[in-house]
């Protein structure tokens, strides 16, 4: 487990960075491009990524293990990560704080998931029963915002053109890739990781996309939306005519 974590943690915050990194340079991506690939790699990870993992056979020990890591990372990774890219991004290093990045890490999981370790020690069957409505809830508030995003910035897809939305496709590919390749022999493994590091954290994103000047952060984020449902819909769909044929 100690292993597969290490790996996960490297695979998350190292290759797919680099990835992003490569990709700039190698395909000679505009600098709006560029920026939006470079910031969208070092934020990974996303809120409700546990339920998405366990629907897809995850341990939930490795899954929550992984997020609750990753997630503390975060708040050193993404900062130092900025200021170690700078010369190859046009950003203002000093724009994002750990705090800052705390603060979301902290309101978009880290509290919900002490209350409900709390809630669970304190009265196990309530925590039970209430579980899973609320991850019922929650994923279908998710899933309604998504679609609600794409509905209201739809024609800034437009705005960030035909470049853009093929790079995040061909990052969200390789992501993939790298889950599989780093996940070790277990299919769940690999499948948790490929998911884990094709997910972004859009607050992270938003936070740095708007102090980023000359960018427009709904745009980026509709594209990025867009791009990776293309990629990650049909994996999605391959995984799980995979486990009911297994």
């Amino acid at each position: 487990m100690l292993l597969l974590l290490l790996k996960s943690t490297v695979a998350m915050y190292v290759v797919m960075p680099v990835v992003a990194v490569l990709m700039a340079r190698m395909l000679d991506l505009p600098p709006r491009t560029e920026l939006a690939l470079v910031v969208l790699a070092i934020c990974a990870g996303a809120p409700l990524l546990p339920k998405k993992l366990i629907k897809f056979g995850g341990d939930p020990a490795y899954v929550f293990s992984l997020i609750v890591t990753t997630s503390f990372l975060a708040i050193i990774t993404v900062p130092v990560s900025l200021h170690l890219l700078s010369d190859t991004i046009s950003f203002d290093t000093t724009a994002v704080t750990p705090s800052q990045v705390a603060r979301i890490i902290l309101k978009s999981f880290l509290l919900l998931l002490g209350a409900g370790m709390l809630l669970r020690l304190l009265t196990p069957a309530l925590a039970e029963r209430i579980g899973d409505p609320l991850m019922k809830i929650a994923g279908a508030l998710i899933a309604l915002s998504a679609p609600a995003v794409l509905a209201i910035g739809f024609r800034l897809v437009f705005e960030v053109g035909l470049t853009l939305l093929l790079a995040f496709a061909t990052f969200t590919l390789a992501a993939i890739v790298a889950g599989h390749l780093l996940g070790g022999p277990n299919p769940a493994d690999r499948t948790s990781l490929a998911i884990a590091c094709a997910s972004r954290h859009i607050g992270l994103a938003l936070l740095i996309a708007a102090n980023a000047r000359g960018q427009h952060a709904l745009a980026l984020v509709v594209a990025y939306l867009l791009a990776s449902a293309v990629v990650l819909v049909p994996y999605a769909q391959w995984i799980t005519k995979r486990q009911a044929t297994a």
